[in-house]
């Protein structure tokens, strides 16, 4: 009688199996891949600065705009007077009291002022009107009012007076300091208009209310 020989396993090739396998393998490969792109796009828009867009879209949130032109005026009146260009400078103004018949040894009276003034330059907001600001959804136009002087002044600490010289048979008079103080102002607010101050305002002024309105949430911005 012959022993009988032990079973033998014989390991079979199950296609089905291996199908699985290959789908997960290519399914992980697909899902690393992806993950790199994403990866990439979420660094490459940060970095751009698109992040937030994107995540409004997302999310739904916005940015919420009085579009009322009321509303942007009283934001801008807010503002005041764009005190925007400060000028200053030196200048020597010379004045005198003569006669016209006797010599000013005997009568005259002289005077040399070394003036330091300064000039401010801007634009008063409380002169804006309605119909100076259109808004159309996110986009608005404002139309400023016009630049001008605001403030002219003698630096009383640093002007002085430089000579003086009166007549031997006169006193000096007390009000030519002031004249030529007067005169001094005019002369440097004239050298201060000269040299572009009303044009600088207005771009200074330009600046400010149209970084003011991008602060408010609009896209599009025009200031004039």
């Amino acid at each position: 009688m012959n022993a009988r020989e032990p079973y033998k396993t014989i390991a079979k090739h199950d296609p089905t199996s291996r199908r699985r396998f290959q789908v997960g393998a290519l399914a992980l490969a697909l899902g690393v891949a992806l993950g790199f792109v994403l990866l990439s796009v979420f660094a490459h828009v940060a970095h751009v600065g698109r992040w937030n867009q994107i995540a409004t879209v997302l999310t739904g949130r916005g940015t919420r705009i009085d579009t009322s032109s009321p509303s942007v005026v009283e934001k801008i009146r807010q503002l005041s007077r764009v005190e925007s260009v400060d000028y200053t400078m030196d200048k020597i103004v010379e004045g005198d009291k003569q006669n016209p018949y006797l010599p000013n040894f005997l009568v005259g009276d002289k005077l040399l002022l070394v003036a330091h003034g300064e000039v401010i330059a801007g634009i008063d907001l409380g002169d804006l009107k309605s119909s100076d600001v259109s808004v159309n959804g996110d986009s608005v136009q404002v139309r400023l009012p016009a630049a001008q002087v605001l403030v002219t002044r003698i630096d009383n600490g640093s002007t002085r007076v430089y000579s003086r010289t009166t007549g031997l048979l006169v006193p000096a008079d007390p009000d030519l300091e002031g004249q030529v103080r007067l005169t001094a102002e005019k002369e440097i607010t004239a050298a201060a208009l000269a040299d572009g101050i009303l044009d600088k305002a207005k771009q200074n002024a330009r600046a400010g209310v149209t970084a003011l309105l991008y602060g408010l949430g609009f896209h599009t911005v025009n200031v004039q």
